[in-house]
């Protein structure tokens, strides 16, 4: 095994030691953002930020997952105008994808391995002008699941088709969980990579040694991805998994798509403030990415 390891040393890929501690950060000296995913809607944005405003606690970034094509262009238009006003990164998932096609295989246990990849050369065009459509509107940040459309999109960009600062990360659904696989997608043009759910501090240290990009960890999950919660184990996320977006929330939820209420919205910043406590008693040294002095004016 050492010519093997050697050989990944050389490109880049090694094992970490116990105490790895990651030096790198945010281009603004940040080691974590908070993040809230699961917000499908203006009216559930909109709650949220004011929830936040209320107990003092910025959301550096808000997440839908249900896709572009399930917003209407004026739903678009305000929460892009909300995460202006707030302050915060704002990503839309990818509409077309397998389980929203005509595929019978993605619903079945076996078939699930497909993820939310795109099918074909039709699916991939759709996924395109999705993507397209948000940008037209003022979103720049987008949630991918499928990694030749990363690559497809990061041509169209270098290519001027999209615009340059538009931010592709990728979901934890797409199943990636080692640095090799991290390593790929950081090259093809991803800006922040979401591993799957449940890597132990180990693993999560692997990758974050093989690449620079931001690393997006759930501390919660909802029932459909096990429901497991790991608030005590955040310190260690941000020791060695630094720049991090937490993931937050997520418990709130059934699934990845669900339509989370007003009520749930506000019931997330909760699970934040439980996230906040822990890393302010436990790794009270920990270097937040600063907040955006505009986020006090989210109306009442």
């Amino acid at each position: 095994m050492d010519e093997t390891k050697e050989f990944l040393k050389e490109i880049g890929i090694e094992d970490t030691s116990k105490d790895f501690q990651s030096e790198k950060r945010f281009k603004d000296g940040g080691q974590y953002r908070f993040e809230v995913p699961g917000i499908q809607s203006p009216n559930t944005m909109n709650a949220l930020l004011k929830e936040s405003v209320k107990n003092n606690i910025f959301i550096h970034r808000v997440t839908q997952t249900k896709g572009i094509m399930m917003l209407t262009d004026e739903e678009i238009e305000k929460m892009v105008s909300l995460a202006i006003t707030y302050g915060c990164e704002l990503f839309l998932a990818v509409g077309p994808r397998a389980t929203y096609d005509t595929s019978a295989t993605v619903h079945t246990k076996e078939g699930s391995r497909i993820g939310y990849r795109l099918r074909g050369y039709d699916n991939l065009v759709y996924a395109i002008e999705d993507v397209k459509r948000a940008c037209r509107l003022g979103v720049r940040g987008i949630l991918l699941y499928d990694e030749g459309l990363l690559w497809t999109l990061n041509k169209m960009k270098k290519a001027g088709e999209i615009p340059l600062n538009v931010h592709f990360k990728l979901s934890a659904h797409a199943g990636h969980s080692n640095p090799a696989s991290a390593k790929l997608l950081e090259g093809i043009g991803l800006n922040s990579l979401n591993p799957v759910r449940d890597l132990q501090i180990p693993m999560i240290a692997a990758i974050r040694n093989a690449i620079d990009i931001p690393i997006d960890l759930h501390t919660e999950n909802p029932k459909s991805t096990g429901g497991f919660i790991r608030h005590y184990e955040v310190p260690d996320f941000i020791r060695v998994a630094a720049p991090v977006y937490l993931k937050t929330g997520g418990s709130v939820a059934t699934n990845h798509n669900w339509d989370t209420t007003e009520k749930e919205a506000i019931a997330r910043i909760k699970q934040v403030k439980l996230v906040k406590r822990v890393i302010d008693t436990y790794l009270p040294d920990a270097v937040a990415s600063p907040t955006d002095s505009n986020y006090l004016s989210i109306p009442e």
